[in-house]
């Protein structure tokens, strides 16, 4: 009897080769955070066994948690570990992620570091720190109820695969002992194959789509220089709200654009300067160097005409907030102070300011990165918030070097009286201005307003080039 379609024993493996392979590799998946040997382990189980306090408190948070003993046996090996190491989250069982979110949060906490000093090696004290942990576990796991439902899923839609990659495995099994001495199959046997691997289609592709949802979500969260560490502490309702924001917010389209420009900025800090020749020297004063120290000012036009989209259909208002926003890292590399002056007409000012040694939180950054104002443009009033800032830095002397970066798209005119004023604070003061004209060339010509104002100026016409700012993250 001739072969059906499909019946072939070769041709079916065929079909079922993706399934078999995750049938039989399966990468294993960890319920434990804290890496431990077997001897730790026992003293854990041991010291489980002797503690009713543990044991009741087990049961208390199982009514939070489902794995809520294994997260008291990471808390307990994390005071008791002398050589302290997590686990990454891509090697955990997705059902235990919020384990690891929370023992994450627990161990970078100074509290928690000082309590280790008298609980390493000592499993009775280690005991007393779960116990001591007791209110804050409860309050992490009432914060994280969303992101264990998500962790089941997760966790079902894994076995989910597995349960029909085993499907395959073993209708083929049955096929491949049905079939005749050619190779074919029997239609029965046949259709047994095609079902279990359509069912393991089915399952993949919500499971690829839910991984390429996870995936995109970290290239998002990345590119706005949000850390995995960061995310790891965050409870899971607020990072929703944020992953929502930054999908949706004025600059979502351009988050590619913004992680290339931290790149960019990232890669041109750590070139060193080792040849003046041929850089810009911004000081006379013997001994000067080509970089700051004291505050970075960027002060960045959001007039009307900056909604302008260039090559790439990129705004200059684009440009200009990833320009700044790489500025903000750089400030932070440094242990600068960053200030972000966004502006437009002579009434429209908004000042944004990230001290040095603190954390800049995502929400304000976002907030300076979305704010446009609309309107003209005046040099006057963000110069002069810039200058007053530094004035209030320094005491009216001269401050360590600050570093200005005046943004813009608009040749404008200042009076002759500020004009004056601001170089009698230039000169007080210390500080250097740098200019950038996106998509105004003649507003980077020898000559005006922009040029008087400024120690440095360029001009940027392709919004899509990020190096185009290259030398001032070296001369910064």
């Amino acid at each position: 009897m001739g072969a059906t379609p499909g019946s072939g024993l070769d041709e079916l493996t065929g079909r079922a080769a993706t399934w078999l392979g995750l049938a039989t590799a399966t990468p294993e998946r960890h319920t434990g955070v804290v890496v431990a040997d077997r001897f730790e382990r026992i003293t854990w189980r041991d010291t489980y066994e002797q503690s009713a306090g543990l044991r009741e408190l087990a049961e208390e948070l199982a009514g939070l948690h489902e794995h809520a003993t294994d997260l008291l046996n990471d808390v307990f090996l994390a005071a008791y570990k002398v050589g302290l190491r997590l686990r990454e989250p891509t090697e955990m069982d997705p059902s235990r992620l919020v384990n690891h979110q929370v023992i994450s949060s627990l161990v970078e906490s100074p509290d928690f570091a000082g309590l280790r000093r008298e609980t390493v090696g000592d499993p009775y004290a280690a005991a007393l720190a779960v116990l001591a942990q007791c209110a804050a576990l409860r309050r992490l796991l009432g914060r994280s109820r969303d992101a264990q439902d998500q962790g089941e899923r997760a966790a079902r839609a894994r076995q989910d695969a597995e349960d029909a990659a085993d499907a395959v495995a073993e209708a083929l099994r049955q096929a491949a002992a049905a079939a005749d001495e050619d190779g074919t199959v029997p239609a029965t046997a046949a259709d047994a194959v095609h079902r279990a691997v359509e069912t393991a289609e089915a399952t993949g592709s919500a499971a690829r789509r839910a991984a390429q949802a996870v995936r995109e979500e970290a290239a998002l969260m990345r590119a706005w220089g949000v850390g995995s560490g960061e995310l790891e502490r965050m409870p899971f309702d607020r990072r929703a709200r944020l992953a929502e924001r930054l999908r949706t917010g004025r600059l979502a389209e351009r988050a590619e654009l913004i992680g290339r420009f931290r790149q960019m900025a990232d890669g041109e800090r750590a070139r060193k300067v080792e040849n003046a020749a041929g850089e810009l020297m911004l000081y006379d004063s013997q001994g000067e160097q080509p970089t700051g120290r004291g505050a970075v000012i960027a002060c960045v036009d959001t007039s009307h005409s900056m909604y302008a989209a260039g090559p790439g259909g990129v705004t200059r208002e684009a440009w200009a907030k990833a320009c700044a926003l790489a500025l903000l890292d750089q400030a932070r590399d440094a242990g600068r102070d960053f200030v972000g002056i966004l502006f437009s007409a002579a009434d429209k000012v908004q000042v944004f300011r990230f001290p040095a040694g603190r954390s800049a939180g995502i929400g304000q950054v976002l907030d300076f990165a979305e704010t446009f104002l609309g309107g003209g443009t005046s040099y006057q009033a963000p110069l002069t918030a810039a200058r007053e800032l530094l004035e209030e830095e320094s005491g009216g002397a001269a401050a360590p070097r600050a570093d200005i970066v005046m943004i813009t798209d608009d040749e404008c005119g200042v009076t002759e009286e500020w004009m004056r004023g601001w170089n009698e604070a230039r000169h007080r003061l210390g500080f250097r201005v740098f200019g950038v004209a996106v998509g105004a060339p003649r507003a980077a010509e020898a000559g005006s307003v922009l040029d008087a104002l400024c120690d440095n100026l360029r001009s940027v016409e392709d919004f899509t080039d990020v190096h185009a700012a290259a030398d001032l993250f070296r001369l910064i």
